[in-house]
């Protein structure tokens, strides 16, 4: 099956680096217009760049996603361009490592922010063009943090969680409009996130905790971006019309195959 999103326009958070390039890419080549909304410049630039020289279309918009007013007006400016947004992929996201001890105030504001308030801001920036419309498409990215208690991830589990339930009330509230709302699950993707993860934390022994790490996917080896974002591309498809309100994990087995 051959899914297109020809003539949508897409806004995707944090598409410049790891999972939302790949999504953004995907987008692009389905044949969406792609507003990829991020705040490294750089990165974020040469990705929409790349895209652009490809013959799709991509355009980077430099966006807090913490700052409410930055993605009003944001999507303001690209509802006045484009006329319409039909999807948002919700995948801005940092990470923290941490049981409830080693979690300062600071860090629970931090990861806040930009996992919990950043979604929220991305949802009500696009909702009341989506009513007008009475279409629409938003996903968010969630995790299998979101229902399994991970070790030393509390605030980023917190986060995830509060992701899930906006998800589930989201697209309860409205249905009426004909906007479909989920959240994707993932467990642990090998993103450049990944390597410096390893890096910093496990330096000359690399190869040994990456290796280590794969095999804690009952599949036996970590996600690509690429997987998730033809994931994404399928939930923000006419092709899932008929899903909404549901969280999909993307894990290699990680939720029901563990033991």
């Amino acid at each position: 099956m051959t899914i297109r999103l020809d003539n949508k326009v897409a806004l995707v958070t944090g598409g410049g680096s790891g999972i939302g390039e790949s999504i953004s890419r995907e987008f692009a080549h389905a044949g969406a217009q792609v507003y990829m909304l991020d705040f490294n410049e750089s990165n974020a630039q040469a990705v929409a760049n790349s895209i652009n020289a490809e013959g799709y279309k991509a355009t980077f918009m430099k966006v807090d996603v913490s700052s409410q007013a930055e993605m009003l007006a944001t999507v303001e400016k690209i509802v006045e361009a484009s006329g319409r947004v039909d999807i948002l992929v919700n995948n801005a996201g940092i990470a923290q490592v941490g049981n409830l001890e080693q979690t300062a105030e600071a860090d629970l504001d931090r990861i806040y922010a930009v996992n919990i308030k950043g979604v929220y801001n991305g949802m009500f920036a696009v909702i009341d063009t989506m009513k007008k419309q009475k279409s629409g498409v938003i996903l968010n990215m969630a995790s299998i943090a979101s229902v399994l208690g991970l070790p030393d991830r509390f605030a980023y589990s917190m986060s995830k969680g509060a992701v899930l339930t906006m998800t589930y009330t989201v697209a309860r509230d409205y249905l009426d409009y004909n906007i479909r709302c989920n959240c994707l699950a993932p467990a642990r993707i090998h993103t450049p996130f990944v390597d410096g993860f390893i890096a910093k934390n496990y330096p000359g022994r690399e190869a040994e905790m990456f290796e280590k790490l794969s095999k804690t996917q009952p599949i036996g080896r970590m996600g690509t971006p690429e997987e998730v974002a033809q994931l994404a591309l399928f939930l923000c498809s006419d092709a899932a019309a008929f899903i909404t309100g549901t969280n999909v994990p993307i894990d290699g087995g990680f939720i029901n195959l563990n033991t």
